[in-house]
This record gives structure tokens, sequence and C-alpha cells, in this order.
């Protein structure tokens, strides 16, 4: 056996530094290496087996999900990533292609209009366009009193603890371009104390769900002890 001083030694350690990129740090370097080698075996029959032996050791880790058809397309198509796509075996599903896998997704559009009355929300002009492009009917009718209806939910969350339906209406006719008039209609929308009830109860039952409200009990500081000392 050949041995070296320290300082000898030291010339053959191997560092993380030096070492090659990990593609998918989750499984190691040793399932790394051992890609690597699949990849240099000359027998496509060898690659093979050595392809779905790697499959296994992976799915090994995750032996839950292992039988899974969609988690088994998931490792093949694993393996070929952490190849750099060199391996050339038969495999059971697609093979990826790099190209499609550097492809960067189109960029995401949000809205960026700016509604004079905020506390509507996007969510509402939205529905107001929709209502707009129905034909009239009953359906409309109806969609047109639950979106004034919940404007005014919208408005009450808000603002005061009362508005008049005139208010609710005059918005909903600026926001739908004059489209939408129920100015002139006898119809009336929910009465706000109903409404504002309905937010309370949403407002609780947050409230009540929130993870880090539940368990909290005030201490009672030792007195149903000394309550029940008292009696006996």
């Amino acid at each position: 056996m050949t041995r070296h001083n320290p300082a000898e030694a030291v010339t053959f350690l191997e560092y993380n530094a030096e070492r090659p990129h990990l593609i998918i740090p989750e499984y190691g370097r040793h399932l790394q290496k051992l890609i690597e080698q699949a990849v240099e075996l000359e027998d496509r029959e060898e690659r093979n087996k050595a392809a779905k032996y790697i499959i296994s050791v992976m799915g090994s880790l995750n032996p839950h999900l292992r039988d899974v058809p969609d988690f088994q397309h998931k490792l093949w198509d694993q393996i070929f990533i952490m190849s750099d796509f060199k391996l050339d075996v038969d495999s059971p599903y697609p093979i990826p292609s790099k190209e499609l896998l550097a492809q960067k997704p189109d960029r995401l559009e949000y809205p960026q209009n700016f509604p004079k009355y905020r506390f509507y929300g996007n969510n509402i002009k939205y529905m107001i366009d929709v209502a707009n492009k129905w034909e009239d009917g009953e359906m409309k009718n109806a969609l047109i009193m639950v979106i004034a209806n919940h404007m005014k939910k919208s408005y009450l969350s808000w603002n005061k603890d009362t508005v008049k339906d005139d208010v609710i209406f005059e918005h909903l006719y600026e926001l739908s371009g004059g489209k939408i008039n129920l100015q002139a209609t006898e119809e009336e929308l929910s009465n706000s104390t109903d409404l504002m009830r309905v937010n309370k109860k949403l407002s609780n039952k947050t409230q009540f769900n929130n993870p880090k409200q539940k368990g909290q009990h005030k201490p009672n500081n030792g007195k149903n002890n000394q309550n029940k000392n008292r009696k006996t």
C-alpha cells in the first residue's frame, strides 16, 4: 500500500468546489456518478440495464410514489436531465429536449389598470364587462343585481356603515360606461345591516381559522383550583 506524507496527501483530497456541478442536488453525487458511468458504457443493452437500475434507486427515495405512472415519467425525465441529455437509452416515455427545458415561459401580464373606486376591486369591473356582453333578459338582470349587491358589500367593508342604493347605482352606471342604468329602477339592494353581518361573519371565520390563534386560552392563575379547595 502506497503511503503519502501529510503534505502529499493534501494534493489527493477532492473538494466540492473542484467537483462537477450537481444538476439535481437532491439525489446526491453518488447517483450523479452512476449516471455518468452509464453514459460511458458502449453496449446499449448494458446502458439500458444501468438506466433501469438507476431509476429504481431514484424511486427508492420516494417509495410511496415509485409505482405511480406520472412519477415514473418524472424519474425518466430527470435521469436524462442529470446526464446532460447524453444518455442514449430506450425510454418508455418521450425523451425531453434540452431546448425545451431551457425555454423560458412567456411573461405574465398583470393588470395595470388603476380603477377610480379601488374598494370594488378589478373582479367587479370584469363582471360588469361580462354583463355588458350578455343579451337582455332575466339572466342578465339577475347578474346585474348580484354585481350591485356585491358592490354594496365591498363599499361597506371599506367605507361607511351605511350607503344609499343610489350611490351604488351611480357607480355601476359609471363603471359600465353608461350601459347599466339602475337609477330609475324600483328594485332595492340588500339591507346594509345584513351585508355588514355577512362581512362580520366572514371576518370572524378567517380569525378562528387562523392556526396562530388556536389553542390560545387565558391563564386562570389557579383560580379554578382555589374554588375547588374552598368547596371541599
